[in-house]
């Protein structure tokens, strides 16, 4: 009865993995919990833990409390979805409103763990518990998306080399931002390999959509004003940052893009885009679509 009315200090929401009660005791053991082997036996005779997100529900319990809420507890979960073409800034105002988290707290364990500055998460819809840790939160995202990245990589080029990989992402990030669908990707792609091809700039209004200016309409007077290493009308190729969180689909059409002589893309009424190869033909275009 001592042993079991001894407190133990956790966290609200605690990660448990699939696996034996051995196993299950030594990863909280890992994680800075004070359990023994004894806890293993008593909790033979509780039940076998729930794997998962469990909602311990305070930070300070009786050993008994505790082994029990491993055993029968589950967390609330919410799910969160980062969309294709985001910027970390604007998600991370989504996960601060959405999951009641400190938002200059995640700003700072964003930078704290991540060495890239933006298009290290990779958009999903991820199930979060309710009462989790803006610490924990941006670890389980960023360990989620370089596991998915790496992956990839694997899967295309048989290796991972995090330096190149994150060019891919640089350019896959103006592909999404330009693109009106996943089928144009690969031409959009292809223009902006051409253009640097010619030594032209890129000139893409999307690469000035980062940041907080997610979703703000590009003018003349902003590309004017803007001095980031994001403007293309001012800055020559791929800008060294990527621009936003990319999907599978765009770093696809980074990494091979269709083979073309285009140059030039415009926005048609319908929302998608028509391509050339010359700058008559992109003029054409340009009055068709604003007839």
């Amino acid at each position: 009865m001592f042993y079991l009315n001894q407190p133990i200090v956790s966290k609200k929401v605690v990660f448990i993995p699939s696996g034996t009660i051995n196993n299950i005791i030594s990863h909280l053991s890992q994680k800075g919990f004070d359990l023994s082997k004894l806890d293993s036996l008593l909790l033979r005779a509780i039940g076998l833990p729930q794997s998962g997100w469990i909602d311990i529900g305070t930070n300070s319990l009786t050993r008994a409390d505790f082994l029990y809420k491993l055993s029968n507890a589950k967390a609330a979960l919410r799910n969160i979805t980062l969309i294709p073409g985001e910027t970390t800034y604007i998600f991370l105002n989504q996960l601060s409103a959405n999951l009641k988290l400190d938002r200059e707290v995640l700003q700072e364990e964003y930078d704290k763990q991540s060495k890239i500055q933006e298009g290290a998460f990779v958009p999903n819809t991820y199930r979060i518990p309710i009462g989790i840790t803006e610490s924990m939160l941006i670890e389980i995202l960023l360990k989620e998306s370089s596991k998915q990245m790496k992956n990839l990589s694997n899967k295309i080029f048989g290796s991972y080399n995090e330096k190149k990989w994150f060019n891919y992402i640089s350019m896959a990030s103006i592909i999404q931002k330009e693109s009106a669908n996943n089928e144009e990707m690969p031409l959009v792609s292809s223009v902006i390999y051409n253009r640097i091809k010619k030594g032209m700039k890129l000139q893409m209004d999307g690469t000035l959509n980062y940041g907080k200016y997610s979703h703000i309409k590009i003018t003349p007077k902003r590309i004017r004003e803007d001095n980031s290493i994001y403007n293309t009308y001012k800055n020559k190729g791929v800008p060294p940052i990527p621009v936003c969180n990319v999907s599978i689909d765009a770093i696809r059409a980074a990494i091979f893009p269709a083979e073309t002589d285009y140059l030039y893309f415009m926005k048609s009424k319908s929302g998608t885009h028509n391509f050339a190869c010359n700058y008559s033909t992109h003029l054409d275009n340009i009055r068709h679509a604003t007839k």
